[in-house]
């Protein structure tokens, strides 16, 4: 089966993540919580993005950097990732029971839908324009994604 190029796959990506935020948005708001399986989507929510970040920071942004003349766009993209990393670590470190749980999570939410949006709006029109082998950036990443995918491991601590 042939890789999607760059840009299909990330895009695929952010379909895939909208849908869990979609689905723990809906847990979140019923009247009993359904703890464990917030908990089940909010890991998986964590694990997807974690793995999608380092593909853009290892491959995909770098390339970018090398094919066109906007830094700043970047370097944006630099530091909304570095803010759900943080959010990341403290949901994957906590209960479904604490509070704050369900507000991290949907406003992790909320960064991942702006982070998307400035992706789809401006970075990947100017990568299409760009002088990129997009399918051979897919190949790398779809390989690397699978890697990390295979050796994830939660940033949570269990405490004894």
């Amino acid at each position: 089966m042939k890789n999607p190029d760059a840009i299909a796959l990330l895009k695929a990506d952010h379909s895939a993540v909208k849908e869990l935020f979609e689905q723990f948005s809906v847990l979140a708001e019923a009247k009993a919580p359904a703890l464990r399986k917030k908990e089940m989507i909010a890991q998986k929510i964590c694990k997807e993005l974690t793995v999608h970040a380092q593909i853009e920071e290892e491959i995909f942004y770098p390339a970018m950097r090398a094919a066109i003349d906007d830094h700043l766009l970047l370097d944006e993209a630099d530091v909304e990732h570095a803010s759900c990393k943080l959010l990341i670590e403290q949901i994957e470190s906590m209960d479904p029971a604490d509070d704050q749980y369900d507000a991290k999570v949907v406003v992790l939410g909320e960064y991942i839908d702006h982070h998307v949006k400035e992706e789809h709006g401006e970075m990947f029109p100017k990568a299409r324009k760009a002088d990129l082998d997009l399918g051979a950036l897919g190949a790398a990443m779809a390989e690397r994604k699978k890697q990390l995918l295979a050796n994830y491991e939660p940033h949570s601590v269990e405490m004894a």
